[in-house]
């Protein structure tokens, strides 16, 4: 074999695995999504178009909980920080969001509940979590979520012992849509 073959082999042989790993690495973000939606790993929740059918007579906490990233300029708030709530009662929350700056602002929230035990038995019907939002310079608004406990959860081998569940969000800021991005700029143009 000569040299030149066996350098071919070697530098194809690692461009395979360059582009192996590069496809591993684009793609463990939606894998990763996709196994926490499936299992409820981390905290993720699960959600319905349809209150629950059972109601149960044991009670639960819901404790609310909200934070925004460092770049984001709103400040974000539930409304009530707990509420208790009969498991497969629907519940309804409320946050509170302000945008205190003269520009306009979009923003995605990210969400989790906790224990990690509950995310997969805690079911969101309707939550502005779901949707991009975006708030006018000085606009304040308030966010629902409604949602309920699966009565599942207490057939489960370590779900069954949560007492409490904490819902969090986190808001980040997140590019305008090109419609409002067009309105923001026709807006503040100076006029002639």
């Amino acid at each position: 074999m000569s040299k030149l073959t066996s350098i071919q082999k070697t530098v194809s042989l690692l461009v395979g695995v360059v582009l192996v790993m590069g496809a591993l690495a684009w793609a463990s973000v939606p894998l990763y999504n996709w196994f926490c939606k499936v299992t409820g790993y981390g905290g993720t929740t699960n959600t319905a178009t349809t209150s629950s059918d059972t109601i149960l007579d044991r009670t639960i906490s819901i404790r609310f909980d909200a934070s925004v990233d460092r770049n984001m300029a709103w400040e974000f708030k539930p409304v009530a920080r707990e509420m208790e709530l009969k498991i497969g009662e629907t519940g309804l929350a409320f946050y509170e969001a302000y945008n205190p700056t003269n520009r306009v602002i979009a923003g995605t929230a990210s969400y989790n509940v906790a224990p990690y035990a509950a995310g997969s038995f805690f079911t969101k019907i309707d939550c502005f979590c779901f949707e991009l939002q975006v708030l006018q310079p000085g606009e304040r608004v308030m966010m629902p979520v409604s949602f309920y406990v699966d009565p599942e959860m207490v057939d489960d081998r370590e779900a069954k012992y949560v007492q409490h569940i904490t819902l969090s969000y986190t808001f980040y800021e997140t590019e305008l849509p090109e419609e409002t991005a067009s309105l923001s700029t026709a807006a503040s143009a100076p006029v002639n």
